[in-house]
């Protein structure tokens, strides 16, 4: 999955691991955001701004309605993925996977899939057998094409672009073997 010179390692981060996370993190959300990524925030967007989110992430990891994960090289944190574990209590089955995210000074290493697959694997050790998630990026539609994942169906104008233009997002779904 790496190439030489590339290494990076993918951890789930405790409670006090997130929140010593949190500024790496929110460079990160910066980066792709300002970058064109539609996830959740708008342009122009801060280090500064998305200190409160960061925080409540932080917050669920350690109420454990939520499992972190980051890639980290020699440089530090360069992509994250969410796994969102606090659902209805008609869906004990089920996680939702949220914000993978990768710098971009960072892409075409193999971090996506890994922090995907360290998601996948965790969930399972949680018992959970369904996971899903959406997506408005056409490189994280051809990594979960990769791993497996089944496209649900695309709704038109779901989110806004950090532009405030419209964009589709297609939602995904994914059967964990037992």
């Amino acid at each position: 999955m790496t190439r030489p010179g590339t290494a990076f390692a993918v951890e789930r981060l405790d409670d006090a691991g997130a929140k010593a996370a949190a500024p790496a993190l929110a460079e990160v959300l910066v980066d792709c955001v300002e970058g064109g990524a539609s996830v959740s925030f708008l342009l122009p967007v801060s280090v500064e701004r998305l200190r409160p989110f960061w925080a409540r992430v932080a917050g669920a990891v350690e109420r454990r309605e939520t499992a972190l994960f980051v890639a980290r090289d020699s440089e530090g944190i360069q992509g994250t993925v969410q796994l969102l574990l606090a659902l209805p209590e008609n869906q004990p089955h089920r996680a939702e996977v949220a914000k993978l995210l990768v710098h971009r000074r960072a892409r075409r290493r193999g971090i996506a899939e890994a922090l995907m697959r360290a998601a996948e694997a965790f969930a399972r050790e949680q018992g959970r057998t369904l996971l899903v998630l959406d997506t408005a990026s056409d490189d994280a539609k051809r990594v979960y094409a990769r791993l497996g994942w089944t496209v649900a169906g695309v709704i038109p104008g779901y989110a806004l672009n950090p532009d405030r233009t419209e964009c589709d997002t297609t939602i995904y779904w994914k059967r964990l073997g037992e």
